[in-house]
């Protein structure tokens, strides 16, 4: 094999991880940082896990870090607010071996609820933050991360993008070396955050941060690049991509540590120019230091904070150039929708009947507040379907939330979502929850989850029965129906949202996409039978069109047979038959 490959950039910081010698990974899935414990899962030596959130990663992550070995955590921008709880105070404690939290951004909300600078929330818990501008970056700066975190006693973040994430570039394969562990010592005014210790460690992380600041200009990871000696730019990640496209001429600061920023090199480079300009996607976290040193730059002035960066718009910015070839092309709006059978689309369609809306979660089911179902209006963070909807119930009374059911995806509710139930039943709300159990983690890919009954090196375990769960914490009515039994969940979802009990109903169905699925059935037209009315339409089956002539096609090589369509026809134009 070459020593030199084309990888992803997640694949690049799975290997750097493994030639890192990291022993114990654990993270929880989340676009775009999933398959970085995928790739990393492949490797002998390293134990790689899903937990069933990223607070819960982080923190076994830290104890193996606490027990002499390197580890590791990924989750992407919102999954480390999840995260922040331990994060704040793993700060103050440092490390034993090195421990990195690998995050991903989302800049343009590619698959993501908001856009979130990582390196503000950095600044805010004293952690570091490397950036890589490419898969070799990525390798390498996850490798100097844990030499970092070692020597500082310190976790350190390596902080992608989506763009960094998913593109290839060449990489460079390296030998796994494997420190030796290091050797637990109890140290209760290290590791018990009480606050008599916590004052202690305060002071320790400050003159850790400042000891990082004065060293940091001379860390490899950052280096000047000569040009024409006419202009200078500050950047760093997947921003200098562009920026060496965009101005190959310029004078560039590539900036490998991103927080604590190496002062003394920024005011060294930028002594030689008038001004510089600082190119940096999202906020403007090294512009707003940068220019309260003194020194002349220009930034988001120029720039946007919202979206992703490209070469085109740095040219059209800096030198009032345009040079793209070609114009966007008018095309017609492409807007997402479920796949056909999913079982998601069959309960929001019981719901669109009955006239219920929805308090919805983080998963495939957003979709649910799309045309033609539109039935879900709330969607916020993980689990926070059932708070809001028991906040609601609160604020208003019963009557209030007649027409209200939360809707929560199997892998969500055990995220964050069983939280939100314990505070339902606690609290005595009398609400109706849906938990959409399609047997996976449906949006980030198919990862298993602790009901699967699968780990994430494919080892069978212990599944967490979702009945007896929701039963152990107190919930007085849990019902479990095939998601696709159409009349049976119109009549459990009408019975609870009248009922004064609280009530979960676990539509239970696995994702049509899942590995190995067969499909035993599949729907017909009949263009003899068929009126033209477009009822069948209303489910939003991208299987079912209309034809020239107004009458329905269903496309075969599409169609999986669930036959949620059927429910949907009163002349018994479609039909359900064996494949």
């Amino acid at each position: 094999m070459s020593d030199k490959i084309i990888m992803l950039g997640n694949e690049a910081i799975a290997r750097g991880a493994y030639e890192a010698g990291v022993k114990v990974a654990s993270s929880y899935p989340g676009t775009p940082s999933t398959e970085i414990s995928e790739f990393l899962a492949k490797y002998d030596g390293v134990y790689a896990e899903w937990a069933p959130n990223e607070k819960v990663a982080l923190e076994a992550a830290f104890g193996a870090s606490v027990a002499g070995v390197r580890a590791l955590s990924c989750m992407k921008h919102v999954g480390l607010n999840v995260a922040c709880d331990p994060l704040f105070t793993i700060s103050y404690i440092g490390v034993n071996g090195g421990l990195v939290i690998v995050v991903a951004d989302d800049p343009g909300i590619a698959s993501s609820q908001n856009e979130q600078d990582t390196r503000m929330t950095a600044r805010a818990a004293h952690v570091p933050v490397l950036e890589p501008s490419d898969s070799g970056d990525a390798k390498e700066f996850i490798k100097y991360a844990y030499e970092l975190s070692e020597k500082y006693d310190t976790p350190i973040i390596l902080r992608t993008t989506t763009k960094l994430s998913h593109s290839q570039s060449v990489v460079e394969l390296g030998q796994r070396i494997v420190p030796e562990d290091r050797p637990y010592v109890k140290n209760t005014d290290k590791y018990v955050m009480m606050p008599r210790e916590a004052v202690g460690r305060h002071v320790a992380l400050e003159q850790r941060e400042n000891r990082m600041q004065s060293d940091c200009s001379d860390f490899p990871i950052n280096r000047i690049e000569k040009g024409a000696g006419k202009m200078g730019v500050i950047t760093s990640g997947i921003c200098y991509q562009y920026v060496k496209e965009a101005l190959p001429d310029a004078d560039i600061l590539k900036l490998g540590i991103v927080n604590p920023l190496p002062k003394r090199l920024i005011e060294q480079f930028s002594a030689l120019f008038d001004e510089v300009l600082v190119v940096e996607e999202l906020e403007p976290v090294i512009e707003e230091q940068v220019k309260s040193w003194g020194i002349n730059a220009k930034g988001k002035e120029l720039f946007t904070k919202q979206g992703e960066y490209s070469a085109a718009m740095l040219k059209k910015a800096i030198l009032g150039r345009d040079d793209r070839a070609y114009k966007k092309a008018s095309v017609p709006a492409r807007p997402p929708i479920l796949c056909p059978g999913c079982p998601h689309r069959s309960v929001f369609s019981v719901l669109k009947k009955l006239g219920l809306r929805a308090s919805g979660d983080i998963g495939c089911y957003t979709l649910g507040a799309v045309a033609p179902l539109s039935v879900s209006e709330t969607t916020v963070c993980m689990g926070a379907s059932i708070s809001v909807l028991h906040g609601m119930e609160r604020a208003k009374g019963k009557d209030y939330i007649k027409d209200w059911v939360a809707v929560i995806g199997d892998s969500t509710f055990l995220h964050t979502g069983v939280n939100s139930l314990v505070n339902m039943v606690y609290n005595k709300s009398t609400a109706t929850v849906i938990i959409l159990d399609n047997r996976t983690t449906g949006m980030t890919g198919h990862q298993d989850h602790p009901a699967t009954g699968k780990t994430l090196k494919g080892e069978s375990t212990y599944a967490i029965n979702l009945v007896e769960l929701c039963k152990a914490i107190g919930v007085p009515e849990v019902y479990e129906i095939n998601a696709f039994d159409y009349n049976g969940l119109s009549d459990a979802i009408g019975k609870a949202v009248k009922s004064d009990i609280l009530t979960v109903i676990i539509a239970k169905s696995p994702c049509a996409l899942l590995k190995g699925q067969t499909f035993a059935h599949k729907c017909i037209a009949s263009l003899d039978k068929c009126k033209k009315c477009g009822m069948c339409l209303k489910i939003g089956c991208p299987a079912i069109t209309k034809g020239s002539d107004g009458a329905i096609v269903i496309d075969g090589t599409m169609c999986n047979g669930c036959g949620l369509c059927v429910n949907y026809c009163k002349f018994g134009a479609i039909e359900r038959v064996d494949r």
